[in-house]
């Protein structure tokens, strides 16, 4: 095996990206590899361990996941037997893409974590930030258990004899992203307007979109982004659909690169029917919020050979994407704001908290979960803004977003997208008790301190 180890190890060295210095994008893998394997993923306890029967009927329950509130998971964790040690290794896909003063990509650096390399590998990419080394499967929730981890279904084609094999976690409300991505590019055609009023009339209903529902575009999508919205983000699903728009969504992402990046097998009449078709990794992520955050000039070359510049959206769009981003609501995954000043879970990205959501005790309520937390503390010692997507359902907590330093801070400017199958079926063995009415912490900590290792790594490295 370590033979195996050391012949991966020289496999997947790192490629620089075209036109920098060698070694940048080196150091940025090396220091996330190295982070995530120190981290020790694999000492979360499972709430939940299925038999080898329940395994089997989780695949008739991976279908609208999202539909669950976390309330509604810690009551049937807590019914369940003891929680146990995880099985394995869990599946972690961490992406940090480093910025110049324009936007533009310097280095990179992607990890895969998973049964198969449990101490992280290094995912080689080319001076596009794009790897065809990886051969990409579909989430499969019985099949993380019942079969090693491996996955069944490719995500990409002919990737049969790419060197890594991994399955890539469901991305959960991270999908969200993709969804606004569409609207917007919708509202660039002039196809609706922001203040276009959407009359969301589902057909049949769904435990994860509820009922029909009228507001503007724009309200949409700020419930969406914001606060995690499921039943605005089925209208914005439908809204799609509306206009025969989600072939032509996925064809973009295809010719644009980020051919992982699919928004397949939602339901046209409800928006709903969010499963594992809809795929998304750390990579192709990071470099959509590359193409939102806006770089100046070519960011990098499409399949096709074209330049892909910012212009895939237009200006406004870009900078209504990023605010939304911005006023996130939960930040309890890479960043932990929302838990200010708690002993546990650990501090994360040390960004600010959108003001719209702190009330005059400086406790955070998002969508009704109150914090508890007096979060002005860290808006004081804050050190950058982070315009981001968070998602959370059993098996998949992930985060994905844009840091850039505060006026005065040591500068940096990168992206950062992480999924995993680490949801909220999974917890630290030293998570506190939970106070009666107080919102529970969904993610491990770890999540936290890796965001805060590589924040700093960042400020301190900062091209």
């Amino acid at each position: 095996m370590a033979t195996v180890s050391v012949l991966m190890g020289t496999l997947i060295a790192p490629a620089h990206a075209a036109g920098h210095p060698k070694g940048s994008a080196i150091d940025v893998a090396h220091e996330l590899q190295q982070t995530m394997d120190q981290l020790h993923f694999e000492q979360v306890l499972d709430l939940a361990p299925p038999t080898t029967a329940q395994a089997r009927a989780m695949a008739a329950q991976s279908v609208d996941k999202d539909a669950t509130t976390p309330e509604q998971r810690a009551n049937r964790f807590a019914a369940l037997a003891a929680p146990q040690p995880i099985v394995q290794q869990p599946q972690i896909d961490t992406t940090v893409i480093e910025l110049d003063a324009h936007g533009r990509a310097v280095s990179s650096g992607t990890v895969l974590m998973s049964p198969q390399y449990p101490h992280g590998v290094v995912v080689p990419v080319d001076g596009n930030y794009h790897t065809d080394a990886v051969r990409w499967r579909q989430w499969d929730d019985a099949g993380w258990y019942t079969n090693h981890a491996q996955g069944t279904i490719d995500i990409v084609p002919g990737r049969e004899n790419a060197p890594l094999d991994f399955m890539e976690p469901y991305p959960a409300s991270v999908l969200k992203l993709m969804v606004n991505f569409g609207v917007l590019r919708l509202v660039d055609q002039g196809v609706i307007s922001l203040d276009d009023t959407y009359d969301y009339a589902p057909t049949t209903l769904s435990s994860l979109c509820g009922g029909a529902s009228s507001d503007t575009v724009r309200n949409y999508i700020d419930a969406s982004i914001t606060w995690s919205s499921n039943a605005a983000s089925c209208a914005l699903v439908k809204l799609l659909w509306d206009h025969n728009a989600v072939d032509g969504l996925n064809q973009t992402f295809q010719d644009l690169g980020l051919e992982t990046m699919q928004l397949k097998e939602t339901n046209p009449v409800n928006g709903g029917h969010w499963s594992n078709p809809v795929t998304m990794t750390s990579l192709d992520t990071a470099k959509l919020l590359m193409l939102i955050n806006g770089g100046s000039g070519r960011l990098w070359t499409a399949p096709n050979g074209t330049a892909v510049t910012s212009a895939v959206l237009s200006p406004s769009s870009r900078q209504l994407f990023k605010s939304e981003l911005g006023q996130q609501g939960f930040n309890d995954v890479l960043s932990t704001t929302s838990w200010c000043g708690a002993d546990y879970p650990a501090p994360g990205i040390p960004q600010v908290t959108a003001s719209r959501w702190i009330a005059a005790d400086g406790t955070t309520t998002v969508d009704g979960d109150a914090y508890g937390r007096d979060v002005r503390p860290c808006n004081q010692s804050a050190q950058v803004t982070f315009a981001h997507k968070t998602g959370l359902v059993g098996n998949s907590g992930s985060d994905a977003g844009i840091v850039r330093s505060l006026p005065g801070q040591r500068g940096r400017s990168y992206i950062i997208a992480m999924f995993s199958n680490l949801g909220d079926q999974y917890q630290d063995p030293n998570r506190p008790p939970t106070a009666p009415g107080a919102h529970p912490v969904a993610y491990t900590e770890k999540f936290a301190q890796m965001g805060l290792i590589l924040d700093q790594y960042e400020a301190a490295h900062h091209h």
